[in-house]
């Protein structure tokens, strides 16, 4: 039986995260992020390299709102230095261990992190190839990140074998691969995560709109067996229309999935990896995480 402790006393939960981009400075990006529900707001904000390296020069925080006398934003010592990579949740949580909202500021460090997978600093002339259209995108993506290839299908061996064999679109511009000194909110996103109790069924809900993406994904989940009945996804904004559509399908494998502790591992198979979609993945176990299984 699914008894979310989120919705214990009430019927309805949800989380708005805004997150963005400013390039402050010629080789480290500040990446902010504002989380809020209705038990408490977080804002963390990050002066990071970008890839390969991800790390965290220096990192601020607040509760919002920020109890009397507070500064505005305190500084969060024990990230100075970690890597945005494996192991950076665990390191985030020790962190902030000992700080008010330290739950809420672990999940707003994830933010921070995925964040820094969506703007990147390579040589302005380089960056204008983007402007050529989506195959120059997604070279410049696998230059601009080293951790792209076989993280998805879209950047997959069967992912790049469609380019010139169908319809191909993209929303890119070049200012994500090399954004002008100084530039404010180069990417700006939103998520709004909800789990709501409705009868014998719990729905769950978790959308990110950004430059280069639309999602909204809804489950429904049996109470009683705690089994996945219902699965859909809209799409409207994707980073290579045509492309990354193609696994947006595979949500509906979690059908017939039981919700436990070791979901999160076999999503992987069916929705993530080289077969599947990092961002539906990824929204997938925000919920899993709201649902306080792991």
């Amino acid at each position: 039986m699914i008894d979310p402790v989120l919705l214990r006393g009430r019927d309805r939960f949800e989380r708005v995260v805004e997150g963005w981009v400013d390039n402050t400075h010629a080789d480290a990006f500040t990446h902010t992020v504002r989380l809020e529900d209705e038990d408490l707001g977080v804002e963390l904000s990050a002066v990071a390299t970008p890839s390969p390296a991800y790390e965290i020069r220096e990192a601020r925080y607040r509760v919002r709102p920020a109890a009397p006398g507070a500064p505005a934003l305190a500084p969060v010592p024990g990230l100075a230095g970690a890597r945005m990579v494996g192991g950076f949740t665990r390191r985030a949580g020790e962190a902030v261990g000992g700080l008010p909202g330290a739950g809420h500021l672990v999940d707003a460090a994830i933010e921070v992190a995925r964040l820094a997978r969506q703007v990147t600093k390579l040589p302005p002339e380089r960056a204008a190839r983007a402007a050529a259209g989506p195959w120059e995108c997604w070279q410049l993506d696998m230059t601009g990140w080293v951790d792209l290839p076989n993280s998805c299908f879209a950047y997959s061996d069967a992912g790049r074998a469609l380019f010139g064999s169908r319809a191909v679109t993209t929303p890119i511009l070049p200012d994500l691969y090399s954004p002008p000194p100084g530039a404010t909110r180069v990417f700006v996103r939103r998520k709004t995560a909800r789990l709501e109790r409705r009868g014998a069924r719990l729905a769950l809900f978790n959308s990110m709109h950004d430059n280069v993406h639309g999602f909204e994904i809804r489950y429904e989940v049996d109470l009683a067996t705690g089994v996945i009945v219902a699965a859909e996804s809209c799409t409207p904004r994707l980073p290579y229309l045509g492309i990354c559509t193609e696994p947006q399908a595979r949500i509906v494998s979690l059908v017939g999935q039981a919700v436990d502790h070791d979901l999160r591992k076999r999503m992987q198979a069916l929705i993530g990896g080289p077969v599947g979609c990092a961002q539906l993945y990824d929204l997938t176990a925000d919920l899993l995480r709201l649902l306080r299984l792991y």
